[in-house]
């Protein structure tokens, strides 16, 4: 195996412009759950239930529920060897940016500084009625926004509600630029999101636990994210 970390090495030390894109594989080994496994979040609890904005809108309690309990789960867990790695290639100019499905915020906890955080962020929370900025404490204890009494709501994107507009413009705006997309932990099935690397003409190299060929790649390293990028990073 050390020959095709080796490549992927060469392949980001030629590179002018890098971008890595991050999904729930990503974060797994931090001991976040993913949601489409076999044991994943949604064969537990219905996405329909508690993370769309019919949710919000007329069943508050279920979904403050599960996000509080999301949560509790995240403050528990710390970004892995790989996050770190990542963050290191950023300071070493290896990489230009992340864009990140993942809501927990461990791009930044790690170091990581230009960060497109696609699908919003959990450690975000804000007014659903006026959109004012709130925090954590307010949102785990159903206290209503102090400027109009509305619901306090995370920072996440439920389904129903568009990408951010300002993130995803800046994503494609990176993919555009990038001489080389690294895609790491995404099965690429959650759209808009699962089409976002289509939009360069670099380079492609896909890293996750499983591939199951249906899209093609310029290279592809099966196993666990973190472990991979520990090898490639003795390379460089």
């Amino acid at each position: 195996m050390d020959s095709i970390y080796k490549a992927l090495a060469e392949e980001l030390k030629k590179s002018n412009y890098t971008v890595v894109m991050t999904g729930a594989g990503m974060s797994t080994e931090s001991g976040i759950a993913d949601f489409r496994s076999r044991d994943g979040i949604w064969k537990k609890y219905d996405p329909m239930k508690v993370a769309t904005v019919n949710a919000l809108e007329n069943d508050y309690d279920n979904l403050h529920g599960f996000y509080s309990m999301r949560d509790e789960a995240r403050i528990q867990r710390k970004p892995h060897k790989g996050h770190h790695i990542l963050a290191e290639w950023e300071d070493k100019e290896l990489i230009s940016s992340i864009i990140t499905q993942n809501v927990d915020n461990f791009h930044h906890q790690a170091g990581s500084r230009n960060v497109f955080e696609i699908h919003g962020s959990i450690d975000k929370f804000r007014c659903k009625d006026c959109g004012e900025p709130s925090d954590r404490e307010s949102f785990l204890g159903k206290e209503p926004c102090p400027e109009c009494g509305g619901k306090i709501r995370p920072g996440i994107v439920l389904f129903g509600e568009p990408l951010p507009e300002k993130e995803l413009y800046g994503a494609l705006e990176e993919v555009k630029k990038a001489e080389l997309v690294i895609i790491i932990g995404t099965s690429l099935t959650v759209y808009p999101a699962a089409s976002i690397h289509s939009n360069t003409d670099g380079r492609i190299i896909y890293i996750n636990d499983e591939y199951d060929g249906h899209k093609k790649f310029d290279m592809v390293i099966e196993g666990k994210v973190g472990e991979i990028l520990l090898e490639v990073d003795k390379f460089l």
